[in-house]
């Protein structure tokens, strides 16, 4: 019996949170172009955002993706996207490498600058709904480009319904402000501390 009731409990207490759930879900709209922030110290920024470029690809939904910083390193999620989904997904790869490797400000800036003018156009297009600025917070952080006028960008000419995702540690506080959505990824442990390379599978 008393096995009996905590079932009938339990089936009450559900249905009440279900009724005040439903009650608020009822305000909400799913029609939101979105400010999408990935940022903090530990792995899966970039990841966790291919992840919803390859959602919007499994609905058809047209989308777009401007590396910032990746150049000549391996991804695979630029091999499969531009292989196989180049009709739906457009994808640039416009920076050279992190600015450790290139080690030349004036060109990292300036490929920066441009990628920024390819990622303004293709968040001007409204037939692309979601589009991913990978590692522009590094750009940002470094000062390759006017945070001022990346803000300014995304809240007077961004689509209403399109989603804008930017990526990278140190989001700076500007790009905060304004996103709808802010993910920091906490780093707790690292395999890169105990010796280990990034590997194919799980980093590119």
């Amino acid at each position: 019996m008393s096995d009996q009731n905590d079932l009938d409990r339990h089936a009450a207490k559900m249905a009440k949170k279900k009724a005040a759930r439903d009650k608020i879900m009822a305000t909400k709209t799913d029609q939101k172009g979105l400010i999408i922030v990935h940022t903090g110290k530990g792995k899966g920024k970039s990841s966790a955002a291919f992840g919803m470029i390859f959602r919007c690809i499994a609905h058809r939904m047209p989308s777009a993706v401007v590396q910032f910083i990746k150049g000549g390193m391996e991804c695979g999620e630029r091999d499969v996207i531009t292989e196989h989904f180049s009709d739906i997904c457009q994808f640039y790869t416009m920076g050279e490498g992190f600015t450790w490797e290139t080690q030349d400000k004036a060109r990292d800036i300036e490929m920066a600058q441009a990628a920024w003018e390819k990622a303004k156009e293709l968040i001007r297009d409204p037939e692309n709904r979601m589009v991913l600025l990978d590692e522009i917070n590094i750009a940002l952080r470094y000062d390759y480009l006017d945070v001022q006028d990346v803000v300014d960008f995304l809240i007077t000419e961004k689509p209403p319904l399109t989603h804008v995702v930017l990526t990278g540690r140190n989001a700076k506080d500007e790009i905060i402000e304004i996103a709808d959505l802010v993910t920091e990824m906490e780093l707790v442990k690292h395999p890169f501390r105990s010796g280990v390379k990034a590997q194919q599978g799980v980093e590119f």
